[in-house]
């Protein structure tokens, strides 16, 4: 299995799994490069993952059905405009010969949901590398729910955010804690891997407990100092 990152708007990664001669996407918010992608490896799309309902996780999706209408498109309650099945916690489902179970993990919107196929975790705005999403919900019990159900999973699965926010999140995680070696050897060599325009996920569940600051909050109310504190950093 291939996993393919196509690049959207300043920031965001279209996930495009790829098995033999068959795809799927994970929140495409613009359409015209997964198309381009699709043609250039003669690829048929059997699916659209969509793990919460903002446009620039969603917006590409009606176009992209236009060209593969037989695509089914899975997401959560609120991308029921959108989407052929409502998946929510608890669901699975095959594809590409991949079980994939779904998880509540809400915070960022109420009803954000991450997928976790085979050994790869799809997790939108809910967890990034050294960070997590920003609570637009005010529900902050609902993120810290999300980032323990998270920190349970095996430390072997490699964590796929919708956006490349690791440089950003590393520089306030060593601000927070400049006597931290993980961290700084992690910002060294996410440095380095930016100034040649390479990607820095995936990550791990392994090294986010490492390096991940809100992973490792102890308490609810850690976590919103913390989220706070980032959100005016």
């Amino acid at each position: 299995m291939i996993i393919h990152p196509i690049k959207a708007f300043s920031d965001n990664y279209i996930w495009c799994i790829q098995e033999e001669t068959e795809a799927v996407v994970v929140d495409p918010g613009e359409a015209k490069d997964v198309l381009d992608y699709l043609e250039e490896k003669q690829l048929r799309l059997a699916a659209i993952l969509l793990t919460h309902m903002h446009e620039d996780h969603t917006g590409g999706v009606r176009e992209i059905l236009a060209s593969h209408p037989e695509s089914v498109v899975y997401g959560p309650e609120e991308t029921k405009d959108l989407v052929n099945r409502v998946v929510k916690e608890g669901d699975s489902f095959n594809l590409l010969n991949q079980t994939v179970q779904v998880y509540e993990s809400g915070g960022h919107t109420h009803g954000h949901i991450s997928f976790l196929m085979g050994n790869n975790l799809f997790c939108g705005d809910a967890l990034f590398s050294a960070g997590c999403g920003r609570v637009f919900t005010g529900d902050y019990e609902a993120q810290y729910k999300a980032l323990l159900k998270f920190k349970r999973l095996d430390d072997d699965i490699h964590v796929y955010p919708g956006h490349e926010y690791t440089e950003t999140n590393l520089r306030f995680a060593s601000e927070m804690h400049p006597d931290n070696k993980k961290i700084s050897k992690s910002l060294e060599e996410v440095q380095e891997l930016r100034a040649k325009g390479q990607p820095t996920l995936p990550s791990t569940i392994g090294k986010e407990k490492e390096i991940n600051l809100f992973l490792q909050a102890e308490t609810l109310e850690d976590f919103i100092e913390l989220r706070n504190a980032r959100d005016d950093f």
